[in-house]
């Protein structure tokens, strides 16, 4: 059963998603600010994590930042509607973004959708003709194998989790590699063409001017 974190000081509403979620197969757990948010992450490792913004003790953008080291998808769940804070939650590695006040069934579709992209449950990805086993850390396109080093599989693994994207170059080499972005783009385009041509998928990942890449249809 798959693992929801809901940190939502609007006891209310947090308990309300916990019944919608509950009924839908979900093992929910409530947090109502962000200091016992921050503490059942701790303890607790989980699939999903529904996060509030304006949140007592710690806001949702800093318990955001502790969390996504961790790899675990967050869906920010806030009445900051406006583009500019939509943006901020995005590039900050929020993985969806869901304005109050919403329809339950709209917030249950979002939650499938995200746990979907990164292959919760099944421990695969799909994207156009490749499917990825992140278990064995596998790729086959079209039913064949394709062989991949360690960062070009993990780069795969971070553009098709968060396709139609853009994600900058210094949070994919922060998040690939480890190490701190000092403006050295060269080892991170190298790898993103090496891919592009292992995979034949020129027309999936988009180069973003001043950016960074995009995984998208090639339609």
């Amino acid at each position: 059963m798959q693992k929801i974190l809901i940190v939502e000081d609007e006891e209310g509403i947090a308990n309300l998603i916990k019944i919608n979620l509950t009924v839908e197969g979900y093992q929910c757990t409530c947090a109502y600010d962000g200091k016992s948010g921050a503490d059942h992450i701790e303890k607790e490792a989980y699939d999903l994590i529904l996060l509030d913004i304006m949140l007592p003790e710690i806001d949702g953008y800093e318990l955001l930042e502790y969390i996504k080291p961790m790899g675990t998808p967050v869906i920010f769940l806030t009445a900051k509607g406006n583009v500019n804070d939509r943006i901020k939650g995005l590039r900050l590695g929020a993985d969806d973004y869901i304005v109050k006040p919403f329809q339950v069934g709209e917030l249950t579709a979002r939650v499938e959708a995200v746990l979907r992209r990164y292959g919760k449950g099944s421990g695969k990805l799909f994207f156009a003709d490749i499917e990825i086993d992140i278990a064995s850390r596998t790729v086959n396109k079209a039913g064949h194998p394709v062989e991949l080093t360690v960062k070009e599989f993990d780069l795969l693994v971070e553009l098709v989790q968060n396709k139609n994207v853009a994600l900058y170059r210094e949070r994919l080499y922060e998040k690939i590699w480890g190490e701190v972005f000092m403006g050295d783009t060269r080892t991170l385009d190298s790898h993103i063409q090496r891919l592009r041509k292992k995979l034949n998928w020129e027309k999936y990942i988009r180069t973003v001017f001043r950016v960074g890449y995009r995984l998208e249809d090639g339609e």
